[in-house]
């Protein structure tokens, strides 16, 4: 009866030792591959900013600023934003790498200064670089049910939050005192081959994974302008910016954690049409 048990206890222990050595070995793994995924974008996104083009633009006779039903005040820090200037990017040579590229993203007070691509889901550039090879870094990609030809009510754009601060891992600077005390962050610039335009933020929350926010098609004003409301009401900062169903909106969305997500959302206020 000793023997059966000390036999049943080394069976366990033996079982216990395999199960801690295959964890042991794919967390080792893991860690390989987090790395050379992490090398992999950083030298990608250095190549990109090498050969891409990228031009601050004043105001011309084609800049057109999005006319606000709402009265505002002087002192709103609105009128400095809609001075600043867009940027223009040649996509010649991102189309030639990548044809799913649809334009180029810029966030103030973050390393996000990159090219967004779109395919027909919402899946293959989550383990996918700009090259279309396989790397679970991912890249930035726009939803598939945004057309980046006629802005939708709410466009989607999409990133890891990787810890190495590429994609979208600095989007959670967000929450931080020195990017709330910089108006000058509170903005979003985006290049396509149609048009340039600049995004006033006036939202920006940490949320348990949802997918609320990510609603692209609304029945009707009421409907849109209660989910306005709604991302409004969850922003953990007031940005004193009225928003309502006339206006064009841009989600950005990346994981915070592996239950959370950081979510910024904001207006279109300026465009420039190519």
């Amino acid at each position: 009866m000793k023997n059966k048990a000390y036999i049943i206890k080394k069976v366990i222990l033996g079982i216990l030792l395999i199960f801690f050595l295959f964890l042991f070995i794919y967390s080792g793994y893991k860690i390989i591959r987090w790395k050379i995924d992490s090398n992999k974008t950083k030298k990608e996104i250095k190549e990109i900013h090498k050969k891409v083009k990228i031009d601050e633009i004043e105001d011309n006779e084609n800049t057109i600023i999005i006319e606000q039903p709402e009265e505002i005040p002087a002192a709103d820090p609105y009128w400095d934003f809609i001075k600043v200037n867009l940027i223009d990017v040649d996509f010649t040579k991102l189309l030639n790498t990548n044809p799913n590229t649809k334009g180029w993203i810029q966030i103030a007070g973050t390393n996000i200064n990159y090219p967004f691509v779109q395919t027909t889901d919402n899946n293959f550039y989550l383990f996918h670089s700009f090259d279309n090879s396989y790397n679970e870094a991912g890249w930035v990609f726009m939803d598939y049910r945004n057309n980046v030809e006629n802005f939708d009510r709410n466009t989607i754009i999409y990133a890891h939050g990787r810890y190495d601060n590429t994609m979208f891992g600095t989007l959670k600077n967000v929450f931080q005192n020195n990017w709330l005390d910089n108006q000058a962050n509170y903005i979003v610039k985006l290049s396509t081959p149609y048009e340039n335009t600049l995004w006033q933020v006036f939202s920006v929350y940490r949320i348990k994974t949802t997918d609320d926010y990510i609603q692209v098609y609304f029945n009707d004003d009421d409907e849109y302008q209660k989910f306005l409301n709604m991302i409004i009401g969850r922003s953990m900062h007031n940005f004193n910016t009225t928003v309502n169903a006339n206006d064009n909106i841009l989600t950005l969305s990346t994981c915070y954690n592996e239950s959370d997500k950081v979510v910024l959302h904001a207006k279109l206020i300026k465009k420039e049409v190519k």
